[in-house]
């Protein structure tokens, strides 16, 4: 399923969700357009690639997409990489720290050239010419390498498996409160700590955005719904807030 979530005449942004297999962690995947030139963003897994390919060539030819942007190393984001590389002319960016990885899911040494690396501290994107993107660090939320994207253009902040939530049935959150069911158990897991948290809300809260689009679930819309999102996670216990000495035990066999 594929949805058209931003869209004026230079610029569309579009939601590709349902293409994972059901055994599988349910993964979003974006394409940004601006202009003649394309962004997909965590392109998804092997069997992903196909239907993705086909989707989104109804909006862009393939060889079209300038840039594919991989959040951090996760298979559910990377390990479609070496088709995408094959069949686009795209550059792939990624955090220094994954580089070496890549080769492990197939990554073809003639392609390992167009895979750059992000810094520590980010970068900045030029598509179709005038359209800045800005790859901000999001590091141990939850990759030790970690970034996401945000779009001006749209004033959409990707963020990647922050703000994921799993089973629900809804696109768009329309009650936060009744919504956290959904993400509370996933974020004390996977999020490395409340201090990285504040950190990223600091960074974050100033920016305009209408939109945070998570890589897993449902959709943040309107200025609202996206301040009560980062109020919540900025104050958030996860990751190591939460382990006590008794959880390292040497198991009794």
């Amino acid at each position: 399923m594929k949805n058209v979530i931003f869209d004026s005449p230079e610029h569309k942004v579009i939601f590709f969700e349902e293409l994972t297999p059901a055994s599988a962690v349910q993964s979003n995947q974006v394409l940004i357009i601006h202009k003649d030139e394309g962004m997909l963003l965590d392109p998804g897994g092997h069997k992903v690639f196909s239907k993705l390919l086909s989707e989104l060539s109804v909006y862009i030819p393939p060889s079209q997409i300038k840039y594919i942007f991989l959040s951090h190393q996760d298979p559910d984001i990377v390990a479609s990489i070496n088709g995408w590389l094959m069949t686009t002319k795209a550059e792939a960016y990624i955090s220094k720290l994954w580089m070496r990885f890549l080769p492990h899911f197939g990554l073809d040494s003639q392609l390992e050239g167009r895979v750059k690396p992000i810094d520590d501290n980010g970068t900045v994107l030029t598509l179709g010419g005038d359209c800045k993107l800005y790859i901000l660090p999001a590091h141990f939320l939850h990759s030790e390498g970690n970034f996401q994207v945000y779009d001006p253009c749209s004033k959409i902040l990707f963020s990647g498996d922050l703000g994921a939530s799993l089973g629900q049935d809804y696109f768009f959150v329309e009650d936060f409160d009744k919504h956290i069911r959904y993400m509370e158990g996933f974020h004390r897991r996977y999020m490395v700590s409340n201090k990285v948290l504040r950190f990223w809300a600091n960074m974050v809260k100033d920016l305009d955005i209408e939109m945070i689009v998570p890589q897993h679930g449902a959709i943040f819309k309107g200025k609202d719904m996206v301040k009560r999102f980062i109020e919540w996670v900025e104050n958030l216990e996860v990751g190591v807030d939460l382990l006590t000495q008794d959880m390292y035990k040497v198991p009794s066999g």
